[in-house]
């Protein structure tokens, strides 16, 4: 009888010992979670872009982790502030591949940081999704890179579109001298003629400029001008929009999708009023017809202001899509990263707030040329235009 007790015991012991080592093992797996990196400028020149993608980031990854994270694992975020340095990116994307082990990498927010790091995410085959708009983060397309902004060639082309109805038929073009300048320059010329736009006059001016007014002489003194497109992300496109005001010159001003931030608009003061430019329909939401986009874009919205009490900008939904695009993905593929990899590519229909997303192998940026609407400012505010 002694002898039966004993055997019973000891395999009594034996299922403890293999429940308890199951449990351990499980609790590591959920306690390691998914790593997720991000690189995104919380500083320097470009933190208007990139803190407010970091904030609303953490957001994503809250709301993920609420719900019970991503197929029962907790997401893991590591930020990392490049200060608006394409060589911190760099060092940053190493350190993020080799050393943290990321499943995949969630910005940089400009266009020069994201060049400069699509090649190391690639070499290492890690997910990398930018927030930048430079066409060129994802073409040519490579395999693991990818991006949420709408692609400055749509920019340009709903500027032209909007040009064209209104009678315009040459223009000035500048752009501060960036990456997302220098793309988005390249794109205006490559379009225009598509438009019957001719561009009559060009300038490139520093990103620290503190006073256009040299150039806007320059330009006031040409004739053949019919408006001026200015291409950047920085504080002088609201310096040139008070520099040309300030010289008398009503010519109609178009800025890129980098001036989405009411911030410009209040640092461009009176000089803002009758600004054009494309964005995403987030500044816009309570102007959408009722609908899925509308009731996301608003809840987005308001959450992001309750949590952070400042004014959503478009810059701060291209992080928080790169997270529900990753969460979607991740969990098709069961946390295998070439299976998550493709699963992005079979993404069709996802509301984001940039749009409505579609991913397939040719195109990483999910997006088309309706991703952005031409708005402007009246009465400080940012407003759909009446075209």
């Amino acid at each position: 009888m002694m002898k039966e007790i004993r055997v019973l015991w000891k395999a009594v012991r034996l299922m403890l010992l293999g429940g308890m080592a199951w449990l351990l093992v499980a609790s590591s797996v959920q306690a390691a979670g998914i790593k997720i990196g991000a690189i995104l400028a919380e500083t320097g020149p470009a933190a208007f872009l990139g803190g407010p993608a970091a904030r609303s980031l953490r957001m994503a990854v809250d709301e993920i982790n609420a719900k019970g994270g991503i197929n029962g694992q907790p997401v893991e975020l590591i930020v990392k502030d490049s200060g608006s340095s394409p060589e911190k990116a760099v060092s940053f994307a190493k350190q993020l591949i080799d050393e943290d082990k990321v499943f995949a990498i969630i910005g940089p927010s400009t266009s020069g940081e994201s060049l400069s790091i699509k090649k190391i995410a690639e070499d290492g085959k890690t997910i990398m999704i930018s927030c930048s708009a430079a066409e060129t983060v994802t073409t040519p397309t490579t395999p693991h890179v990818f991006k949420t902004a709408p692609s400055d060639s749509f920019g340009a082309q709903q500027i032209f579109k909007t040009m064209l109805k209104r009678g315009t038929k040459k223009i000035a073009v500048l752009a501060g001298n960036d990456g997302f300048g220098k793309a988005g320059k390249e794109q205006l010329a490559k379009n225009a003629p598509d438009f019957g736009i001719t561009i009559v006059a060009e300038e490139v001016y520093d990103k620290n400029a503190t006073d256009l007014s040299a150039i806007v002489a320059k330009l006031k003194a040409n004739p053949e001008i019919e408006a001026v497109v200015n291409w950047s992300i920085v504080p002088a496109q609201s310096i040139l929009a008070k520099n040309i005001r300030q010289a008398g010159w009503n010519v109609p001003i178009y800025q890129s999708s980098g001036f989405a931030n009411i911030k410009y608009a209040e640092a461009a003061g009176v000089a803002a009023e009758g600004i054009m430019f494309p964005a995403s329909r987030i500044l816009v939401a309570e102007d959408l017809p009722a609908g899925p986009q509308r009731d996301f874009l608003i809840k987005y919205r308001d959450d992001y202001e309750k949590k952070y009490n400042e004014k959503v900008s478009t810059f701060a939904g291209h992080s928080y899509d790169a997270m529900l695009i990753l969460a979607k993905a991740i969990e098709a593929g069961g946390g295998d990263r070439e299976k998550a990899r493709a699963a992005i590519e079979n993404i069709k229909g996802m509301i984001g707030t940039a749009g409505i997303f579609s991913f397939s192998a040719t195109d990483h940026g999910g997006l088309d040329v309706d991703a952005f609407a031409m708005q402007t400012v009246k009465n400080g505010k940012f407003v759909l235009l009446e075209q």
